[in-house]
């Protein structure tokens, strides 16, 4: 992922979330998430984004089921996809900043990152949903999808 405060690498899990991994490239590929902001960044908790509107509201006009998998939440660079209830997950997808057990079971697991962990961190703390008239935060310029 580059982002407009550098570069985040990421290990897809796709041996774990199928469903996820591939959804996630294929937007990646289609230029869904360019340019599109960390909405949602709170503090000790979670980054997320994966939605180009900003607002928090908006997928790719499909969703698919959770896949349930042994990994956790159990550190700070697990990437989840993000929903508004169970196997509604679509664009949306987040970076954990800590530890965060209470997600565990709900959301699907489907990478974490490998690099950049300090720009994560580093993103702007903000959340859409409580303040719509925010001004504009740090955004994703592009994600580039690497097979090994």
């Amino acid at each position: 992922l580059e982002t407009t405060k550098g570069k985040i690498v990421i290990e897809l899990l796709p041996d774990k979330a199928p469903l996820a991994v591939n959804s996630f490239v294929f937007l990646a590929r289609e230029g869904w998430f360019d340019n599109a902001p960390w909405h949602r960044v709170l503090e000790g908790f979670v980054a997320q984004s994966g939605d180009p509107s900003g607002t928090g509201v908006f997928g790719p006009g499909y969703l698919f089921k959770n896949e349930t998998n042994d990994l956790k939440f159990d550190q700070a660079g697990v990437v989840g996809m993000a929903n508004s209830g169970a196997d509604r997950n679509g664009s949306q997808f987040f970076i954990t900043l800590a530890a965060t057990p209470n997600l565990d079971g709900g959301y699907t697991i489907f990478g974490r990152v490998i690099q950049g962990m300090e720009v994560v961190q580093s993103l702007t703390v903000r959340d859409t949903s409580k303040n719509a008239d925010l001004p504009p935060g740090d955004k994703i310029v592009t994600i580039t999808i690497e097979e090994k």
